[in-house]
């Protein structure tokens, strides 16, 4: 079975004629029979690129979210009113509220802009389990990611609640693996979690270390120089082929990875596209 994979959302757009960034991510995932969307953006962008990119998603029947931002699930209310039902995947703590809290004292919620309750009252059915588990034909939640290295402190400016005293865990953080005969292809969200802790965990979830290629956003853009430094050096026992990686990486960050892997490294923005053979 081949898989075609096409950045719907991300901050930046590339080749495609007409698209448009938004702050947020959104990946669909094509095989012969059937399609998956990882995570939906804010909302803005969703549905206009998609019908750039010639892409369907009133036959799509299977959402993923990766946690419960609203960069990475706004795009439910808006989908589900245009295209119909849907079943979505996630962990149970992605309604959790969460919020920056800014040195300015004032608090932005970051959490999903919709309630539970009335989403499925607009035709979403939830399927919320923290546990590593197949959702489509040889595609893989990750479930909860397990912290192992000592260095992926995370974004420090992140709370549960308004006065910035309890810090999120990002409990919910999960990622995708498509298992082909190639490698692994690791789809993330913001990979909160660290990514060299979510690479692990697949591993150990797989007993498999041929990890070929890693897309998505790796939050490496809101994260300390020491941990950034660490992460590349970690990367590199992983040998990893392609590393396309997008939204909340930055742009410093990118330049980094980039420079540091410089055959592997390609930009995700909108429109970026690929083809997993036969698995």
């Amino acid at each position: 079975m081949s898989y075609r994979i096409t950045i719907l959302c991300e901050n930046a757009v590339g080749p495609v004629s007409g698209t448009l960034g938004e702050h947020g991510f959104s990946a669909l995932i094509e095989w012969q029979d059937g399609a998956l969307l990882w995570d939906t953006g804010q909302g803005f962008t969703l549905l206009h690129n998609a019908q750039r990119m010639n892409k369907n998603l009133h036959n799509l029947q299977l959402v993923a979210l990766s946690h419960g931002h609203y960069d990475h699930s706004g795009g439910l209310l808006p989908l589900l009113r245009t295209c119909g039902p849907k079943l979505i995947f996630s962990h149970p703590a992605i309604f959790t509220p969460r919020y920056r809290h800014k040195d300015t004292g004032e608090s932005l919620s970051l959490g999903m802009p919709y309630p539970k309750e009335y989403l499925e009252g607009q035709g979403a059915s939830f399927d919320l389990s923290d546990q590593y588990r197949e959702i489509a034909p040889r595609i893989w939640l990750t479930g909860q990611v397990k912290r192992t290295t000592a260095f992926e402190a995370g974004d420090s400016g992140l709370y549960l609640d308004t006065c910035g005293c309890s810090r999120d865990p990002f409990d919910d953080d999960q990622s995708l693996v498509i298992t082909t005969s190639r490698g692994l292809v690791v789809l993330l969200g913001c990979c909160h979690a660290g990514l060299i802790n979510t690479l692990t965990h697949i591993a150990e979830k797989t007993g498999r270390t041929d990890i070929s290629a890693v897309i998505g956003g790796t939050h490496l853009g809101f994260c300390s120089p020491q941990q950034l430094d660490q992460t590349v050096a970690a990367l590199r026992s992983w040998q990893i082929s392609k590393l396309a990686v997008s939204h909340c990486t930055g742009f410093a960050a990118a330049a980094r990875l980039k420079q540091e892997f410089p055959t592997a490294f390609q930009p995700a923005q909108v429109g970026y596209a690929l083809e997993l053979a036969g698995s």
